[in-house]
């Protein structure tokens, strides 16, 4: 196991600047630290839809390897050239998606995100997760990014968005529908 924090507070970034794994400093709100900050801030708003009570037996898991997944790619992207985030993550989250998109009924509408908690939770994780992609892209425009990194954020906020539909299935029966005629009765 590698270094351990026995002191949580240091000082050293009073000055607006955060040391990135390589041991280089940069300042906090540079694209590097923007991008594994939003995948750390997508991690715990899926630690808080795996806090909902009574998920499907299929989800957690899926979701708990997940979380280990995006603290490994913010490893990754907190060390410049580093790379852990590969061909096969992307494809096992291709795979959970399609099991569990196999059972839902094709989409004709928008839908609304909402429904239950974990559905709720589920759709704020999906925005994280595409503004987590957003940093990414704006960091790879400007220094070198794994291409395996902005596939799986792309990736992750499909099956976030499948899993929302199921979660809502799963509380409440349904999904709400968006109305795009809503001078009419629903």
């Amino acid at each position: 196991m590698g270094h351990r924090l026995s002191k949580i507070y240091t000082r050293t970034g009073d000055n607006g600047t955060t040391g990135l794994g390589d041991g280089s400093r940069v300042p906090k709100d540079s694209a590097r630290v923007e991008a594994y900050g939003t995948v750390d801030e997508l991690n715990s708003a899926v630690g808080v839809l795996l806090a909902v009570p009574g998920l499907p037996a299929a989800v957690t898991p899926c979701l708990t390897e997940v979380q280990h997944e995006l603290f490994d790619m913010g490893g990754e992207l907190c060390i410049p050239g580093h790379h852990i985030i590969t061909a096969e993550h992307v494809t096992r989250l291709e795979q959970a998606l399609d099991g569990f998109n196999d059972a839902l009924p094709a989409l004709k509408e928008f839908i609304l995100p909402g429904g239950g908690p974990a559905a709720a939770a589920c759709h704020l994780a999906r925005t994280i997760a595409r503004r987590a992609e957003r940093r990414a892209w704006t960091l790879a425009r400007a220094e070198s990014v794994n291409p395996e990194v902005l596939k799986y954020l792309n990736r992750l906020s499909d099956l976030l968005f499948v899993l929302a539909r199921v979660l809502a299935r799963h509380e409440r029966g349904t999904e709400v529908l968006w109305r795009h005629d809503r001078s009419k009765p629903a």
